[in-house]
C-alpha cells in the first residue's frame, strides 16, 4: 500500500537530502531514503520497492540528476505508476529538459536553491516542501509519530501537518486573497456567473480545489463548487458552474522571488494573460510585472 515519501537524488546532494530526511522524519512524516535502511539486498529490487510503496516521490533536480541513469529509472518508474511527483529545485539558472523536463512539465517545484546559506532560509524551504507534499498527498501518507526523547524540560509542541482543503492565493503586493463571493449575475448570453472578488481576510471561500485538466489546471471553490475563470474580452474574473476554456489555468513558479516564499504566477491558458491586481482590482496582463505575483497559502 502506498504510504511513504521517497527522496530521489543524485549522490552529490546526499548531505542536503539527508538533512531534509531527518527534518521530515522529526516532523512525523513517513519518509524513505536509500541510505536510511531503504536499500537491502539487490539494489534494483530495493529501489523498485521504494517506488512501489511511495505515495509521493521528490526528485532533487540538478543537471547531474538529469544525467544519472539510476535517477532516470527511479523517476520514470514512479511516473508510470502515477506516483505523485513533488519536484525540488536545487540549481540556479537552469531548467530541466529531456526526459526530466518531460516528466516534470507543468508541476510546481519547491525552491531549495541556496537553501543552506542560513538556517532560517532552510526552514522556509522545508515548510514549503511539507506544505506541497501535504497538499498533494496528505491523505495518502501513513501516520507516523515523531520520535520522542527523555528531556528535563517540556518541549513546545510542533504544529501538526494537515492537508489543506485547497490552494489559497494571496497577492504579493496588495496582500488580498482571491475569493468567490457567491453573488450570481446573469450574462446577456443567459449564462450565470458568480462574482470573484479580492478579500483582505482569508476564509473558506478563499480555498480553491486544484483539478488536473488537459495541459492545464482548473480551480474550483470548495464552498460554491464553481470554477475560477477569466473573460479576456471584458478583462473580468468570475466563476462558472462547469469548466470550459475560460477556466483553464497554468500555475508556474515565480522565479523572481528571492526569499524562498511560495511565489507563483497564474496564467490564463486561453488568452496567455497573467492574473494580476492593479489599483485593488483584478486585471489580465500580457507582460509580467510584480503585480502578477501571488503567494500560496
Amino acid at each position: 500500500m502506498s504510504s511513504h515519501i521517497m527522496l530521489s537524488y543524485q549522490w552529490d546532494d546526499q548531505a542536503l537530502v539527508k538533512k531534509i530526511y531527518d527534518r521530515l522524519k522529526d516532523d512525523g512524516l513517513p519518509v524513505w531514503m536509500d541510505i536510511e535502511g531503504g536499500v537491502t539486498g539487490n539494489i534494483n529490487d530495493a529501489m523498485a520497492a521504494g517506488v512501489e510503496e511511495a505515495a509521493v516521490i521528490c526528485p532533487f533536480m540538478t543537471p547531474a540528476y538529469q544525467a544519472s541513469r539510476s535517477c532516470k529509472k527511479e523517476l520514470s518508474y514512479a511516473d508510470t505508476r502515477e506516483v505523485v511527483i513533488v519536484p525540488v529545485m536545487l540549481t540556479n539558472n537552469w531548467e530541466a529538459s529531456e526526459w526530466l523536463g518531460l516528466i516534470t512539465a507543468g508541476l510546481l517545484w519547491v525552491d531549495f536553491r541556496n537553501a543552506e546559506e542560513d538556517e532560517e532560509q532552510f526552514e522556509t524551504c522545508l515548510r514549503s516542501l511539507e506544505e506541497e507534499i501535504m497538499f498533494n498527498a496528505g491523505h495518502l501518507l501513513a501516520d507516523e509519530e515523531p520520535p520522542t526523547e527523555a528531556v528535563d524540560q517540556p518541549q513546545p509542541a510542533k504544529p501538526s501537518l494537515k492537508k489543506k482543503p485547497g490552494r489559497g492565493f494571496r497577492h504579493a503586493l496588495s496582500k488580498l486573497y482571491i475569493q468567490d463571493s457567491g453573488e450570481q449575475t446573469i450574462e446577456p448570453t443567459g449564462d450565470s456567473r458568480n462574482t470573484v472578488e479580492l478579500s483582505e481576510t482569508a476564509g473558506d471561500q478563499s480555498y480553491w480545489e486544484e483539478i488536473k485538466g488537459d495541459g492545464c489546471k482548473y480551480y474550483r471553490s470548495i464552498v460554491t463548487n464553481r470554477y475560477l475563470g477569466f473573460d479576456p474580452s471584458s478583462n473580468q474574473v468570475h466563476s462558472e458552474g462547469r469548466p470550459s476554456p475560460n477556466e483553464e489555468w497554468l500555475l508556474l513558479v515565480d522565479q523572481t522571488e528571492q526569499n524562498h516564499q511560495r511565489a507563483v504566477v497564474i496564467k490564463h491558458k486561453r488568452s496567455g494573460s497573467f492574473l494580476a491586481v492593479q489599483n485593488g482590482s483584478f486585471t489580465g496582463l500580457t507582460l509580467y510585472n510584480e503585480g502578477c505575483k501571488w503567494f500560496l497559502e
